[in-house]
């Protein structure tokens, strides 16, 4: 199947379709896209002469799923050898990642560093001169936090977001819903490490962590859950499998967040937080970045995490991508903002290695 986007426009047909800001699934609905972009979307949109109908009347779209926390040069499956690694052979994991993160939904990645948030690391003055420096440059400020007073000192600093809080009490929670700073929480990794401890696979010393901490820091994800902070997907993919990062939604239920709340958190909640307005929605004038999620009408979380967790088949084509069950995509030549993937695509054609398509590109 072949699909060409651009004049005279694309018309989708949509079963159910969530918007990325709604408490409920919007119903039926018609998407038409032109130049890569959502012309329109009603109940019945106009029909350009010539341009093809796409029948998904037995489906329900979202956008694009965003995750706000990964780790694209990190294998989990060998972590352990990855530090005598070269940077060019690190360089060429990302892009095999995230490519295959796109057979989850995830279109959009935002990639971190990494940092042991176990206790506030920063002097209070080292952290204030960091983000006014930040703010000068109009650049946002992500903070790996775990003790609660990591998390009040980074708030109070104007940290945009708080990745993990994995030790956050109320006293920090409301002092980031006043400052209106993001929680990326990153359960699933809580639950990965759980498992792992359970089955020996940890070192000593990470063993140690979690026996001390895992009851409270699913109090504290508990805690996130019921509050009214604004909460962003995110996964720490890399520290354990990326093929594992649809489950962050149950995880995000099991915590107590409803289900739209958690659908939102990976859609317009995360689009918010990386102050993009294209993306995370349906809506006129946005991306034409949209994803199919299941085959039945009424989808639920745990349905969500386990119907990606099967993977999907894709075809390429000229200036889209259809992936055939679980998913569909449209994207018409969205110019990656990822520097590594651009990198490695030079490597493999330095190599004499075939090509291999990226699309996905991290904010």
């Amino acid at each position: 199947m072949t699909v060409t986007l651009g004049d005279p426009g694309t018309v989708i047909i949509c079963g159910d379709h969530f918007d990325g800001r709604a408490d409920a699934l919007g119903g039926p609905t018609e998407i038409l896209v032109k130049d890569g972009r959502i012309a329109q979307l009603a109940p019945a949109v106009s029909r350009p002469p010539g341009a093809p109908v796409i029948d998904l009347g037995g489906h329900t779209v979202t956008p694009g799923f965003i995750d706000c926390h990964v780790h694209l040069t990190m294998d989990a499956a060998h972590l352990s050898t990855q530090l005598l690694d070269s940077t060019a052979t690190k360089a060429l994991v990302g892009p095999r990642l995230a490519d295959d993160y796109l057979d989850q939904g995830f279109t959009t990645l935002r990639d971190l560093g990494s940092a042991d948030p176990a206790q506030a690391t920063w002097f209070d003055h080292e952290m204030q001169a960091l983000c006014d420096t930040a703010a000068r440059l109009g650049l946002p400020v992500a903070v790996h936090t775990g003790a609660a007073q990591g998390c009040k000192q980074a708030i109070a600093c104007g940290a945009r977001s708080l990745e993990h809080a994995y030790l956050i009490d109320d006293e920090a929670i409301a002092m980031a819903e006043d400052a209106g700073t993001f929680i990326v929480p990153t359960m699933q990794m809580t639950a990965e490490d759980i498992q792992a401890l359970h089955e020996g696979r940890l070192t000593s010393y990470t063993a140690a962590k979690i026996e001390r901490d895992a009851e409270q820091i699913i109090e504290a994800q508990r805690r996130i859950a019921a509050s009214r902070v604004k909460i962003a997907y995110g996964t720490d993919c890399g520290m354990f499998p990326f093929s594992h990062g649809n489950l962050e939604f149950q995880a995000m239920v099991n915590a107590g967040l409803r289900p739209a709340r958690a659908r939102r958190a990976a859609t317009g909640t995360a689009a918010d937080l990386l102050d993009r307005s294209d993306i995370g929605v349906l809506a006129p004038g946005a991306a034409a970045d949209i994803i199919l999620q299941s085959r039945h009408r009424s989808v639920s979380t745990r349905q969500l995490a386990m119907n990606y967790r099967s993977g999907g088949r894709r075809a390429s084509t000229r200036s889209s991508m259809i992936w055939k069950s679980p998913m569909f995509s449209v994207r018409r030549g969205t110019p990656s903002t990822w520097a590594v993937a651009a990198m490695a695509r030079s490597i493999w054609r330095r190599l004499g290695l075939p090509p291999r398509r990226v699309t996905a590109a991290a904010s």
